[in-house]
């Protein structure tokens, strides 16, 4: 997903976005570490990155709230 994508989202929209993402990580990780899957050296990194774009969009918005 990208950040001009995120951007057209409400807060409460990338609110719930980045807590199904963090679920989604949770849950790959325990059951990578339950049996190590075949592709979770790619999606692991690519949620961890998508997260990291929620959070950044998330605190541009706040700021230009503030402004």
């Amino acid at each position: 997903m990208k950040a001009e994508e995120l951007r057209a989202y409400s807060l409460h929209e990338l609110h719930q976005q980045l807590h199904q993402k963090r679920k989604e990580l949770r849950e790959l990780r325990y059951k990578n570490a339950q049996s190590p899957l075949p592709n979770a050296a790619s999606v692991i990194p690519a949620l961890k990155k998508d997260i990291a774009r929620i959070l950044t969009v998330i605190n541009q918005k706040r700021y230009e709230r503030k402004s």
